[in-house]
């Protein structure tokens, strides 16, 4: 459920009228939902209740300050990929005893920043990463608590741009050479093997490539303890899909007893790292019509918002709903809804119903709150949109729209 929903003929952002935010903020404008991102992450925690657990968010996903900062205060850990997401979860108020550290490409300087902060353990995805953790901490004097990200080779069945836990991704180690590191960990003086680090993909669908996973990651622990490893952490990613046009993926609360359900028994701590599943439906997109054009072959929609602002469906072939702010029952036109953009492949939705509409009127993206503002850029040097929390009746501005001078700012 989220809190987007059409009350007296207009959609509203809770208690906020999306047209009204259009008004005051302009478009393309990300507007969030508080109660929705409050209802998606309780859910999600409070399945893994009966098992001690930390529930990271995967800060990619969404990495406005205002909202991991709402996520925080519900308890949220987060799960990193950079030192700039690092930065960013401290700022917000995050403890570093609840983040840890993905990611295949981790350089010396952001390896010394987690260990000045003392985050919870790094997810190691190599051998030379590993001798590059080990050399920084000897050097600060350190021992960095470390996991290696296991690769399972389990088919997510999920776009390929997302799936990563099979031997032809470039993540993690195979169970073979992850024996071989942890044993490698266990020798070298800076580093400490606390954990087991898996992750197979993103969108997924169905429980079976989870459990699958966990299969195999249950073995390997096993394996690790029989050779005297005392693994505390059990990191079992995220990757939990959701609605975006007919998808029917599993509730957070069927993961949390099949996971229960396996690992009740061990004396481990579980870490999930949800990102799509806590915000994408907490997010729309508000754009406006700036022309429709009609040709012999296609009807156009071309809106404001852009490639740039929304690279999802460009990239992935992602399906996003797209349906008028304000509906005025008028017939609907098979249409490609498509931004100002000079590249064929600028589009927001191809072939799709949509009612006749004109200059000026508005159109909402929904399922835009994950991997939308985040992947944004300045191509075409369009500054990149607003973004709103509604809380309530209450909107606060959390990020204000680019200017022209915030795009040349950094150049001579």
């Amino acid at each position: 459920m989220n809190h987007f929903e059409y009350r007296d003929g207009t959609l509203f952002a809770e208690n906020v009228s999306v047209e009204k935010l259009a008004q005051e903020h302009g478009t393309p404008l990300y507007i969030y939902s508080t109660a929705t991102l409050t209802r998606h992450f309780q859910a999600f925690d409070s399945a893994f209740d009966e098992i001690p657990h930390m529930t990271c968010y995967s800060v990619k996903a969404n990495s406005n300050l205002s909202v991991l900062r709402t996520l925080a205060g519900l308890g949220a850990g987060m799960d990193i990929v950079s030192g700039g997401e690092l930065y960013r979860a401290l700022k917000a108020g995050v403890p570093a005893e609840k983040i840890v550290y993905s990611g295949v490409g981790k350089k010396a300087g952001e390896i010394r920043q987690a260990l000045e902060a003392d985050i919870l353990m790094f997810n190691v995805e190599s051998t030379a990463e590993l001798a590059a953790i080990n050399e920084v901490a000897a050097s600060m004097g350190k021992v960095a608590r470390v996991s290696f990200r296991v690769n399972p080779d389990v088919d997510p069945k999920t776009h390929p741009y997302i799936s990563t836990g099979m031997k032809k991704n470039k993540f993690g180690l195979d169970l073979t050479q992850a024996m071989d590191a942890y044993r490698e960990a266990a020798r070298l003086p800076n580093v400490e093997p606390i954990g087991i680090d898996c992750h197979i993909g993103s969108q997924l669908v169905t429980l079976a490539p989870f459990m699958e996973a966990l299969e195999k990651v249950l073995d390997f622990y096993r394996s690790l303890k029989n050779i005297g490893l005392d693994i505390r952490y059990l990191d079992l990613g995220g990757g939990l899909g959701i609605t975006y046009d007919e998808e029917e993926p599993p509730h957070p609360r069927e993961f949390g007893l099949a996971l229960t359900s396996a690992v009740r028994d061990l004396p481990v701590t579980v870490i999930l790292e949800p990102g799509r599943v806590i915000v994408g439906n907490a997010g729309i997109l508000a754009t406006r019509v700036v022309y429709a054009k009609h040709t012999p072959s296609k009807d156009f929609l071309i809106v404001d918002a852009a490639m740039n602002d929304l690279v999802r469906p460009s990239l992935y072939g992602s399906y996003h709903r797209v349906d008028e702010v304000t509906p005025k029952g008028r017939k609907k036109l098979s249409v490609d809804v498509v931004g100002p953009i000079c590249e064929s492949g600028d589009f927001l939705a191809k072939d799709r119903e949509i009612p006749a509409m004109e200059t000026g009127e508005l159109l909402a993206l929904f399922s835009a709150g994950a991997y939308g503002f985040t992947m944004s850029s300045n191509y075409n040097t369009r500054p990149r949109a607003a973004e709103v929390l509604v809380d309530g009746d209450q909107a606060v501005l959390i990020r204000r729209r680019e200017t022209y001078e915030d795009l040349t700012a950094l150049e001579d």
